[in-house]
This record gives structure tokens, sequence and C-alpha cells, in this order.
């Protein structure tokens, strides 16, 4: 058995069906890389979009990517204080939160570009949260919304609810990127040659 403390997590760790839906679209055995590759991708895939695209109701979706983008960061911090806390070994059951009353304020659109830094410097904090705790802190587990979840399900959801909703803004705008860099690198090479 993988004792690697950025493993994927047991099916016991996770809290919701759903949500190991999201985990299991993930590739690889180490969150740490899942979660750091996917700094490239949102990089990339902001930098292929259109204002128009950004600010558009694409139909069946309610929100626009802009929104998406918003979600996105919200999600980050919320992800990133569970973890924090859980890691702590605050037993305190956690409330869920609700995106949607988050996303239909639009409190915090503000600058596509500047979303996108947020989203990065929020996954570069949890990021090092994560790479400073004690491998025993991945295997807590507090109740998050009636759930029973470990700082390991929960960094893995972390990078699961991101590479659901940067999947949905490629097809919703008909974009597709290198999702790594090492992606990028290949099909520069496969270019060249």
């Amino acid at each position: 058995m993988n004792r690697i403390a950025s493993r994927r997590p047991e099916n016991t760790e996770v809290g919701t069906e759903y949500q190991q839906g999201l985990i299991d679209q993930l590739q690889g055995d180490c969150v740490l890389k899942a979660l750091e590759d996917q700094l490239y991708w949102v990089c990339e895939l902001a930098s292929h979009l259109c204002t128009e695209q950004i600010d558009k109701v694409h139909a069946p979706y309610e929100w626009t990517v802009r929104q998406v983008f918003e979600h996105c960061v919200d999600a980050e911090r919320v992800f990133g204080y569970r973890m924090l806390r859980i890691a702590a070994g605050d037993t305190t059951p956690l409330p869920g939160w609700n995106e949607n009353a988050y996303a239909d304020s639009r409190f915090g659109l503000g600058n596509f570009s500047g979303l996108v830094a947020e989203f990065g410097y929020l996954r570069q904090a949890n990021l090092l949260l994560l790479r400073r705790i004690v491998p025993a802190s991945w295997d807590f587990n507090v109740e998050v919304d009636g759930f029973c979840i470990t700082v390991r399900a929960i960094s893995w959801l972390t990078a699961g609810h991101l590479h659901h909703h940067l999947g949905i803004v490629e097809r919703r705008c008909g974009v597709s990127v290198a999702r790594t860099a090492q992606q990028a690198m290949t099909a520069q090479q496969a270019m060249e040659s």
C-alpha cells in the first residue's frame, strides 16, 4: 500500500459520492503534483479567452466564465481554510458554503487577470501549507457539511473541483490548451519535428 501522505484518499476519507467523482477525474498519485500542474492550466486557459467569452453566459450554464473563475477563487480560499483547520487538529465541525449565493452576489468579479492572479496566489499558499504539514496531519478528519473528510481528501477535492470547472470552460468556449508545461513542451517538440 502507498503510504505517501499526498496519495489518493481511500473512499472512507471522502465525504460524498459527488466528491469522490471529482477526485476520480484526476490522474496521478500525488495531489501536490496535480495541484501544481493546475497552475499552468489556469494561466494557459485564461490567456486563450477573449472578453466576449469571459462575460458571456453559455447555455445551459447560468454563470459567465468570469463568474466561474471567481467561484474557483472562492473555492480555493474555502478549501485552503478547511485544510488548515483540519491539519491543525481543530475538530470543530465546519459548515457547508453556498457557492451559488457567492456567485450570484457578484461581489468580486473585478478584473479577469486579477482573478487569475488571485487564484495563483491562493493555490501557491495552499501548496506551501500542504508541503509543511507533518504526514500524520494528512489523516486528520473533521465533519464538513455533515460528512467526515480528511485533509488528504480535501486537497484532492480541491484539485478535482478545479479540473471539473476548467474542463467545462474549455468545452463552453471551444478552447483546448495544454494542461501542464510538459504537455506544452511535448506539443512544441512535435510541431518542430
